[in-house]
């Protein structure tokens, strides 16, 4: 008796943003699979799938938005039961990855968070991670099974070209954001500028923008970042832009995190445009006039197509996804 084998691709979702995961399923043409998840009357998450995943190609999606620590342990239950199911590949995409900016010891007796998520993620059965734009490359090391790391750039390099790219300066916001930011200016054929800034030790989500590195007056200044969280970075670095002469200040970044007083702080400065994606949901209460949000769904559909179909993710990006 021969035995011909079916691959099958079954997709699932998290609760942390519905909305994603229903139109990257949409982009792939399938239905997301039943999954039911609740809590316990303690708070215990638990989850049982509403079919057979029995040797399917699993993939489960869970962006990890506040409360993070909820979102990253539903997402480890999911794939525990997936792997007690008998799912025969487990693809965690996370197209926001959580903890990521503890990705080294800055001052002695601190954790390196991301790489703890990273193991834990591991243990729980994964033999694939999908994220995009992780804060640092390095985390793709703290990984012992493959990492396809996206990049939400083709989506922000195509709306600047809508926008009028001519006399724009593209911006890094610190040094650690200069490699990508050429990759933005190189992809426009625009300037680059550099801010420097300064983190006071001891004071956590405080900075200090100190100078500019480029010809800034007279032009539109687009400041590009992987995340805006209480947007103190961008706000001080939009201060500054227009201190040396620059006559408008967009902030471009892939996760929109803004957590407080992100909002107020935006609405109030000098940022005229806010453009993030939608790799994390974003509440009404923090929605305002000055924000657009552009939508990475196909881009996350891609990478799960070549990596059901074991085609090269990069090739996707023309290799412009190596952080």
């Amino acid at each position: 008796m021969e035995l011909v084998s079916r691959r099958r691709l079954e997709l699932f979702s998290g609760r942390s943003h519905p909305e994603l995961a229903e139109e990257i399923a949409s982009h792939l043409n399938i239905s997301l699979g039943e999954v039911f998840l609740k809590e316990f009357a303690d708070g215990e998450i638990h989850c049982r799938y509403g079919q057979s995943i029995r040797g399917s190609d699993v993939f489960i999606i869970q962006t990890h938005c506040g409360p993070v620590n909820d979102s990253i342990l539903e997402h480890l239950i999911m794939i525990d039961a997936a792997k007690r199911a008998s799912a025969k590949r487990i693809t965690a995409v996370c197209p926001y990855y959580g903890y990521s900016r503890q990705d080294r010891k800055a001052t002695g007796r601190e954790p390196i968070t991301s790489k703890l998520v990273a193991d834990m993620l591991s243990v729980a059965g994964v033999d694939r991670v999908v994220s995009v734009d992780l804060h640092s490359g390095q985390i793709q090391g703290f990984f012992d099974v493959p990492v396809d790391h996206l990049t939400a750039m083709p989506v922000l390099v195509d709306y600047l070209r809508a926008n009028d790219p001519k006399g724009m300066v593209v911006v890094a916001p610190d040094a650690g954001r200069v490699k990508v930011a050429e990759r933005f200016s190189q992809n426009l054929g625009t300037d680059l500028a550099l801010v420097h800034k300064r983190r006071p030790r001891g004071k956590a989500n405080t900075v200090e923008a100190r100078e500019v590195v480029g010809d800034v007056e007279g032009r539109r200044c687009v400041i590009i970042d992987d995340m805006i969280d209480t947007a103190g970075t961008i706000c001080a670095a939009a201060d500054l832009l227009l201190e040396r002469g620059a006559t408008e200040v967009w902030a471009m970044a892939t996760h929109g995190i803004l957590s407080e007083p992100a909002t107020d702080r935006l609405k109030a400065s000098a940022v005229s445009r806010v453009v993030v994606t939608n790799t994390l949901p974003i509440p009404e209460h923090r929605q305002m006039d000055k924000l657009e949000v552009l939508s990475v769904a196909s881009i996350i559909a891609d990478a799960i197509d070549a990596v059901f179909e074991d085609t090269s993710v990069s090739e996707i990006f023309g290799g412009e996804n190596l952080a």
